[in-house]
């Protein structure tokens, strides 16, 4: 399936919640809506469900304008991320409901109810109902719902959140083939930029209801256009100073300077935004640019380190594999590797 918003917004009570927005989807693949809570994603998964409808613009699904069409005629399952299942129904007929509506046979809803049970290890549970669930077999629940259904645009906001580890991770290596072999066209609402990575298709960066940027996820990624998606699309945040580039030398707000080279060497000399990932930013040891900072936060996770250290007016951080003797109060040193940085303008357009 198809489908496109045209010079979409949506206002509520005078509050703006998207701006004007214009997005085809990759269609019959997975489109990632990445940005932080309250960036806007829901609201665009809404206007296509038809659940709101856009102040201006309109909605087509395969070319046609859906904009006025209600949410039940066009196509479409959505799955929440607080689940949603009939409490009185046990967990087979809440996943057989959409097939019931459909007019499909009996032997035809027991078998795709069967086989959407399996891939979501719900069949020991068909007989029970909701209520003797845990929540995130409950959830498991509503997306084999969106699985059976066989809609041409699933619509997944955030669906793994309340999941536990193994079994989200699990499914975030599934997801893409179980609805790559139906050739629906599904949306997948996250926050984590390291999610958007791993399932892979089509990402548009979302930030304070504007779409920044959208195409293939890897190249989104390595190639961001602009400041807002450089940003939207790191965690740890990336780094951003205020620099100037002045002959052969680059100097940032807080007096760290280096010589300009590759990219930077072809900037004219002027004021820019210098922005680098913290996995760019490297214990004492690494290559690039020496800097010494005061280490305010440290966090270890799994077999990384992060330090949120003091440099100059800003609070950079470090992201390194393995387990690191920084201690929060005392000066570590550090190395950025400033080639990997990205520039961008005063209006936080990528130039270089």
């Amino acid at each position: 399936m198809t489908v496109e918003l045209r010079a979409v917004t949506r206002s509520v009570g005078g509050e703006v919640h998207i701006h004007e927005t214009s997005l085809a989807l990759k269609p019959g693949g997975f489109n990632i809506l990445l940005g932080a809570t309250g960036a806007g994603k829901t609201t665009l998964m809404k206007l296509m469900a038809g659940l709101d409808r856009p102040t201006t613009g309109r909605v087509f699904m395969d070319g046609r304008d859906v904009t006025d069409v209600a949410p039940q005629k066009r196509g479409v399952s959505f799955v929440h991320q607080f689940f949603i299942n009939y409490p009185t129904m046990s967990v087979f007929d809440n996943i057989a409901s959409p097939l019931r509506v459909a007019g499909l046979s009996k032997a035809d809803i027991e078998t795709r109810v069967g086989r959407a049970a399996e891939i979501l290890r719900l069949t020991p549970m068909l007989k029970r109902r909701p209520a003797e669930l845990s929540g995130g077999q409950q959830q498991r629940t509503a997306i084999a719902r969106a699985i059976v259904k066989d809609a041409g645009l699933v619509l997944l906001d955030e669906p793994l959140a309340n999941l536990d580890y193994k079994l989200r991770e699990e499914l975030r290596d599934q997801l893409p083939a179980i609805f790559a072999d139906r050739g629906a066209t599904v949306v997948y609402a996250t926050s984590e930029p390291s999610e958007a990575l791993l399932l892979g298709g089509h990402t548009a960066t979302v930030d304070a209801g504007r779409i920044t940027q959208f195409g293939p996820t890897p190249q989104v990624y390595r190639d961001p256009g602009n400041l807002a998606t450089a940003g939207v699309f790191s965690d740890p945040p990336i780094n951003v100073a205020a620099a100037v580039k002045s002959g052969d030398r680059v100097t940032l707000d807080g007096g760290l300077t280096w010589s300009a080279e590759g990219a930077a060497a072809r900037l004219p000399d002027g004021r820019y935004h210098f922005a680098i990932r913290p996995h760019h930013v490297s214990p004492e040891g690494g290559t690039g640019v020496p800097v010494t900072g005061q280490v305010l936060i440290t966090e270890l996770s799994g077999s990384e380190s992060v330090a949120h250290f003091a440099l100059g007016p800003a609070t950079w951080v470090a992201q390194s594999p393995g387990v690191h003797p920084w201690r929060v109060g005392e000066p570590h040193a550090f190395r950025i590797d400033t080639a990997r940085g990205f520039w961008f303008d005063d209006n936080g357009r990528r130039v270089a």
